[in-house]
C-alpha cells in the first residue's frame, strides 16, 4: 500500500497530442490519501488485484514512451472508489471484493459516497476528458482511445485460460483489428470480450469514448504475465506496433455512432 500527505488523483503523461492517440489507465494506482488510513485492511491486500491492476502502470508508462502518446492513470486503489464504474453503480464502492471484506467501506454514508466522488473519481474523469479533447484539438479529428488493464489470473476460484483480452461495445473498428493481430502469435489465447463483457453503461470508455463516437478498445491482460518489470516492458513493446498500426487507420479518427449493447444513450453531436 501507498499513502500520501499530498495526493493527486491522477497523474497525466505528457505526449505528442498531434498523433491522435490517448492512453488511459484507469487502475493503475493503489495509494490512499492518509485520512483513510488503510480501510481497515492489512497491507497484503494492497498487493492483491483488489486494490490495483498489477502491471498496468508499468506498461502504460512504456508504452506511452514507445508511442510518443499522452496518458492519464489514475493514483488512488479501486478499493477507495473505482474510477471504471458509472455513478450509479453499486460497485462504485466497494464493501466485499473476492472474499475480502472492506471495514473502511462499511458503512457508506451518502455523505461520504458523495465526497469521494467529487474529490477522487471527478477529478480522474475532468483529466481525462481535458486529455481528449485536447488531443480532438490538436488534430481536428477523432482521438484513438485505449484503455490499459489487466486481471488476476484466478478469481473465485476459477481459473482463467487467456493471456489477454480485448474488451469493446458495438463499435469493433480498434477492437477487431487488434484482437486479429494478437491472435497471429500462436502463442496466445485472446479473449474477445473476455474476461469481462465491454458493455457496462456508464465505465470510463462509455463515458469519454462510445458517447462521443470515438473508436477504442480497452485491453486486459493477465497479471502473471506483467507482474515484474521486465514482463511489463516486454509485454509494452508487444503491443506498441499494433497499437500504432490501429491509430494509421483513417476510419479509426472518424466519429461513428454504434450505440451501446447496455441500451440508448444521448449522443454528443
Amino acid at each position: 500500500m501507498v499513502r500520501t500527505a499530498v495526493f493527486s488523483p491522477f497523474e497525466v503523461i505528457e505526449g505528442d497530442r498531434s498523433r491522435g492517440l490517448v492512453l488511459l489507465a484507469d487502475h493503475a494506482g493503489r495509494a490512499l490519501p492518509d485520512e483513510y488510513g488503510d480501510l481497515g485492511l492489512p497491507a497484503r491486500e494492497f498487493d492483491r488485484h483488489i486494490a490495483y491492476d498489477i502491471g498496468v502502470a508499468r506498461v502504460t508508462r512504456r508504452l506511452a514512451e514507445l508511442t510518443g502518446a499522452p496518458a492519464v492513470m489514475a493514483n488512488f486503489s479501486r478499493l477507495l472508489i473505482d474510477p471504471n464504474r458509472g455513478e450509479d453503480d453499486p460497485t462504485l464502492i466497494r464493501q466485499l471484493y473476492d472474499g475480502t471484506v472492506i471495514p473502511g467501506n462499511y458503512p457508506m454514508l451518502p455523505e461520504e459516497r458523495e465526497r469521494r466522488v467529487e474529490l477522487f473519481y471527478q477529478p480522474y474523469h475532468d483529466a481525462v476528458g481535458s486529455l481528449i479533447a485536447s488531443v480532438h484539438a490538436a488534430t481536428g479529428k477523432a482521438p484513438f482511445v485505449f484503455s490499459v488493464h489487466s486481471f488476476t489470473p484466478v478469481m473465485q476460484g476459477h481459473k482463467r485460460p487467456w493471456h489477454v483480452g480485448i474488451l469493446w461495445d458495438l463499435d469493433d473498428r480498434a477492437a477487431k483489428a487488434l484482437i486479429g493481430m494478437l491472435e497471429q502469435d500462436g502463442d496466445l489465447t485472446v479473449g474477445d470480450n473476455e474476461p469481462y463483457d465491454g458493455a457496462l453503461r456508464g465505465d470510463t470508455m462509455f463515458r469519454h469514448a462510445i458517447v462521443n463516437g470515438y473508436a477504442h478498445a480497452l485491453l486486459e491482460i493477465r497479471q502473471d504475465l506483467i507482474d515484474d518489470d521486465a514482463k511489463s516492458d516486454a509485454w509494452a513493446e508487444r503491443l506498441a506496433p499494433l497499437v500504432e498500426a490501429v491509430n494509421a487507420r483513417p476510419d479509426i479518427h472518424e466519429r461513428q455512432k454504434f450505440g451501446s449493447r447496455t441500451g440508448p444513450f444521448e449522443y454528443t453531436p
